[in-house]
């Protein structure tokens, strides 16, 4: 079945009524994927640059464009053919700051990308070779940011400091339209880790004396039913207009962002089935090796629902998830919180599985599913 004709259901629970499902099925919600993507489209202050690797599948790559998104934040050779295979107007920019030489010079000569991110001197040194020291790039210089509220934090591996970053700017503006870039971490709880960043690239900024081409404000949007309190997100476009707005960037100056679990993350509820009860233990047919990884490395204690036959619900208390491989690191400690009562046999609900899902499921212990269905009341 493919993406364009899957099956169709009013709920989850009709859906379950029908299939009764004996593998993990993602539950679809095409509206969450539109309106995500109205909302960045209407009140970001720029261009919305979906970062494909949080949910790749051509099924909300569709709805998302169809919505209005026609920009990519692509990480690799694939990610880039996928995209401009199935949109070839696409603006793509290859936001990974190590690229392979011969993935840049693809995406530039085959694919049209001409937008490129670094952290290096090395890394751009890369990119004038493999792109023939072409004379139309945009190469967007990557910041190191602290952790501040994000849930994750991701300076480790990526960005570079603000003598660096000064020094790259001035370098790359001899040959090239520059920009500058940060990511605050994925899921940031709190708006004003972006007032923080912004002030950050100011004072960089100033202290190169470049005009920037670009200002990208990287990902980090949260998505809900996680387990964490979040604010709206109305309330981080807000401050990222006024913070931006201080900066007195030149008119011509565009701002991007990245936002991959914010425009996925709702889009999809993973039903599982528990296939055996231990106390407060559950040991269900999906887990860290499959459509759980984040909830399990992250330990996000999604909101869930049983969903079950002819039984009353009753009072809630607190459970944790085995996986169905051998391995005991398939573990989801949660809480999650579930009819006291619930066993062998029933199902359970998680939701806000749209995001690094089923993009970095594996096929270990030969347990895989990728059963989608829609749902439309």
């Amino acid at each position: 079945m493919d993406n364009a004709t899957l099956a169709c259901y009013s709920s989850i629970e009709e859906m379950v009524s029908i299939l009764q499902p004996d593998q993990p099925i993602h539950c679809m919600y095409p509206e969450q994927l539109t309106q995500a993507a109205t909302q960045f489209i209407k009140y970001f202050p720029g261009h919305t640059f979906y970062a494909i690797k949080a949910n790749p599948d051509p099924y909300v790559l569709t709805h998302l464009h169809n919505a209005g998104i026609n920009h990519f934040d692509v990480a690799s050779i694939k990610e880039v053919q996928m995209i401009y295979e199935m949109f070839a107007d696409a603006h793509m920019a290859f936001m990974n700051p190590v690229k392979s030489p011969e993935a840049i010079h693809a995406a530039y000569f085959q694919y049209g990308v001409r937008d490129f991110v670094t952290d290096t001197l090395e890394e751009t040194v890369k990119i004038q070779k493999a792109t023939n020291f072409a004379n139309d790039l945009t190469i967007v210089v990557r910041l190191a940011m602290d952790k501040g509220s994000a849930a994750c934090q991701l300076t480790n591996k990526f960005g570079c400091s603000d003598d660096e970053a000064v020094n790259l700017l001035q370098i790359i503006s001899k040959f090239a339209k520059v920009g500058i870039s940060f990511h605050v971490g994925s899921q940031t709880l709190d708006p004003q880790s972006y007032v923080t960043a912004i002030k950050k690239v100011g004072e960089v900024i100033n202290k190169s004396k470049v005009k920037i081409s670009v200002l990208d404000v990287g990902g980090g949007f949260p998505t809900p039913n996680l387990g964490m309190d979040i604010s709206p997100m109305l309330e981080y476009f807000d401050v990222i207009s006024r913070s931006i707005a201080k900066l007195k960037l030149p008119k011509k100056c565009q701002i991007w962002s990245e936002p991959g679990r914010a425009l996925c993350g709702t889009c999809s509820t993973l039903v599982v089935r528990v296939e055996l009860r231990k106390g407060d233990l559950l040991y269900i047919n999906d887990g860290t090796y499959g459509n759980m990884l984040e909830v399990s490395s992250m330990n996000w204690k999604n909101s869930v629902k049983a969903i079950r036959d002819n039984v009353k619900d009753t009072e809630l208390a607190p459970f944790k998830f085995y996986g169905p491989t051998c391995d005991s690191i398939d573990y989801m400690a949660g809480p999650f919180m579930l009819p006291n009562n619930i066993c062998t046999g029933d199902w359970i609900a998680i939701e806000s599985m749209g995001a690094y899902g089923s993009s970095t499921q594996t096929h270990f212990n030969g347990f895989y599913s990728d059963i989608k269905v829609e749902i439309k009341a």
